[in-house]
């Protein structure tokens, strides 16, 4: 269903309802680990991707960077210049 990258790949579904009543199934909560990382000032033009690329050699692997933030919306992180993220090491 995900890409191996993604950061929802083997993540468990459970099967739910609706506000409806439908049977759906969804993704169970994951768990974020406690992650520190090197502190990084935010750029003005700042992509979480290109620093994935430089940080691990993989340019998809920017959701380490958000769960280490813990933000769900990656690019959240790089909105704002002068704000302080955390990048995990490899």
């Amino acid at each position: 269903m995900f890409l191996k990258q993604s950061r929802y790949a083997n993540t468990p579904t459970i099967s739910t309802t609706d506000s409806s009543g439908r049977p759906v199934q969804a993704l169970k909560l994951r768990i974020l680990p406690n992650t520190v990382g090197a502190v990084s000032i935010v750029d003005s033009g700042m992509q979480l991707d290109v620093m994935s690329k430089r940080q691990y050699k993989d340019g998809s692997r920017f959701w380490h960077i958000a769960d280490t933030n813990t933000e769900l919306e990656a690019n959240g992180l790089v909105q704002i210049a002068g704000e302080l993220i955390r990048i995990p090491g490899s």
